[in-house]
């Protein structure tokens, strides 16, 4: 017993454990994929978002530079500015051409919000300005500042075919606000002398302009250090435009760094000047061909990974709870079913211990696999009860028959002793036809009781069957012919005593019932290599050939009259013999005869 409930406590360990790994473990599994399987969707997303938003802000800058691309255009190519521009060149009313041009100037300043100086350089060396910053007329709030000499930057204007822009420089300082400023420039152009140098245009647009563009989501957080933020750096890798205007002009990279170093120098900008934290810290850049501007964009992703590690702790736990819960639930149901199982098991120890009348218990609680167990033991209790019961019976029968066989068993010598005085007290009186018939009748006795169920050649079977064919005519008064062929090959081939002697008996006493005709019997044994074929006609009255075929099959109807009961024995014996290997055909017509076809294998 104890054997059994360490079974049962082993079978409950092992479902439970299996539960597990093949559950509880790939849960976890999954947990853990989902989370780094979000993190790098998140992280992808994220890239992917920030490349795009850095792409959107390039074309946003681009459609606003090209608007004041466009006032430009109007400006250097604007007549009144050509003939001013020629007349201050050439000294004519020197003063009165530069106050007109000056009122030009402003008219085209108050065009735009962000522009802040408009300049005009002439070949003769004059400045003529509208300046939004100073207001003044004699003092440039730039141009006195710049990297360049007013020289310079004539000469590099003029001399270039197209748009020139300089970078964010500081400008001035007025009433406590510092102001940067980035130009656009451009040769003056008389179409009526194409390539004369008369002077250059000078826009100078404030660059809060482009860190509106850039910083429209900038978050900050509470320690002064930013969350996320947008910078431009133009192609001498210099600021041009950056939440704090401080740093314009301040050179990150060389003009031949690659992508990857650009972003490299940038975050370690951020985090030396303290910008942003470094541990969490993402650069992304992005290259603008025809503005040579690159758009930086750092974020510090702290705040997306403490939601990933939030969302990791809830799978975690969300993982851990359903699988107590499923641990649970498995206990219980294994609990249950083992139970059941372990009565089962002690109603078989049971059983195997001599207690045949032992039942397993039909419980409506027992799981649908244990009570269908519970049902094919109990029937096969049932089965093994009742076979045992058979047995007892087969033995007492033995049992019975071989008493009554001892007691039935007179001496054959005695039985033979018998018959060969009648046979002597015949020939006395001259009864010759009385002492063969008696001699054939003692044959036959001794050849059918001396191991009657032993194989013997066919010679002997035939030589037999014809002193049984005699005492049968001899019985009817010769009623019947019979003619008996058997080959000479097979005369030595080995078959079972008295194999086919009831259909032979069934044709005598029963084919030819009712039929005036002359009866005939025929046998035939013949064969091949194989097997042999043992045939038996007559011309009596026959069957119906679906009967016929019953006999064949071995098969007893009730309504069978008893002498096709002996047939369809004389047919079990046979396949009992010979089992497959035998074959059994009966054909037959009323009221023209039947034939009966055995084959059997041949045996030397």
């Amino acid at each position: 017993m104890k054997r059994i409930r360490k079974a049962v406590r082993g079978f409950k360990t092992q479902i439970v454990l299996s539960f597990i790994i093949v559950s509880i473990i790939p849960l976890i599994g999954i947990g853990i994929w989902t989370y780094k399987n979000t993190s790098g969707i998140v992280n992808d997303n994220v890239k992917t978002f920030t490349y795009a938003n850095l792409t959107q802000t390039s074309k946003t800058a681009a459609v606003s530079i090209e608007a004041y691309h466009a006032l430009l255009y109007q400006i250097f190519t604007d007549e009144n500015i050509v003939a001013l521009t020629d007349k201050i060149n050439s000294g004519q009313d020197l003063a009165v051409s530069k106050n007109q041009l000056r009122r030009a100037l402003r008219g085209y300043a108050s065009a735009k919000p962000d522009i802040q100086s408009i300049t005009i350089l002439t070949a003769s060396g004059e400045a003529v300005f509208y300046d939004m910053i100073t207001a003044a007329t004699t003092k440039n709030s730039w141009l006195d500042g710049f990297r360049l000499s007013q020289r310079e930057i004539f000469q590099q204007i003029s001399g270039t075919a197209g748009t020139v822009m300089y970078s964010t420089q500081y400008a001035t300082t007025q009433g406590n606000n510092d102001y940067y400023l980035f130009h656009m420039a451009n040769r003056i152009i008389d179409y009526k002398k194409v390539k004369k140098r008369n002077g250059v245009v000078i826009v100078s647009i404030d660059e809060r302009m482009l860190n509106d563009i850039c910083n429209e989501d900038t978050v900050r957080m509470e320690d002064g250090r930013y969350q996320t933020m947008n910078f431009i750096a133009d192609g001498e890798g210099r600021i041009c435009s950056f939440d704090d205007p401080a740093r314009c002009g301040t050179k990150l990279w060389g003009k031949k760094d690659t992508q990857d170093e650009k972003v490299r120098k940038a975050k370690q900008f951020l985090e030396a000047e303290g910008y942003m934290s470094g541990e969490h810290l993402a650069v992304q850049a992005y290259y603008d061909e025809k503005l040579d501007f690159t758009f930086v964009n750092a974020s510090n992703q702290a705040a997306t990974l403490s939601q990933l590690r939030q969302q990791r702790t809830i799978i975690c736990l969300i993982v851990i709870l359903s699988g107590a819960a499923l641990v649970i639930i498995i206990h219980f149901t294994v609990a249950h079913l083992t139970g059941s199982i372990y009565r089962v098991v002690a109603t078989m120890k049971n059983v195997e211990e001599g207690g045949l009348a032992q039942r397993i218990p039909d419980e409506k609680r027992m799981p649908t696999e244990i009570e269908l167990i519970a049902r094919q033991f109990n029937h096969m209790l049932s089965k093994v009860e009742e076979s045992m019961d058979k047995e007892r019976e087969a033995v007492v029968r033995q049992k019975n028959a071989e008493i009554a066989a001892l007691e039935a068993q007179i001496n054959p010598h005695f039985l033979y002793n018998i018959l060969d005085t009648i046979n002597w007290m015949a020939i006395d009186k001259d009864e010759y036809e009385i002492s063969n018939t008696i001699n054939s009748l003692a044959q036959i006795l001794r050849y059918g009781l001396d191991k009657s169920n032993s194989m013997v050649e066919i010679r002997r079977e035939v030589e037999w069957l014809r002193q049984y064919i005699f005492l049968q005519q001899t019985r009817l008064k010769n009623t019947f012919e019979c003619q008996i062929n058997a080959e000479p090959g097979i005369l030595g081939c080995r078959i079972h005593k008295l194999l086919f002697q009831p259909f032979v008996e069934n044709a005598i006493l029963h084919g030819f019932e009712g039929v005036n005709r002359t009866h005939i019997l025929k046998i035939s044994i013949d064969g091949d290599e194989d097997r042999i074929r043992i045939r038996i006609q007559d011309n009596g009255k026959g069957m119906p050939q679906e009967k016929a075929d019953r006999l064949a099959a071995g098969e007893t109807a009730e309504d069978q009259e008893r002498t096709h009961i002996g047939v369809s024995n004389a047919i079990g014996r046979l396949k009992m013999y010979y089992e497959k290997e035998a074959q059994a055909e009966i054909k037959s017509c009323p009221g023209e005869g039947t034939e009966i076809t055995l084959w059997i294998p041949r045996m030397e």
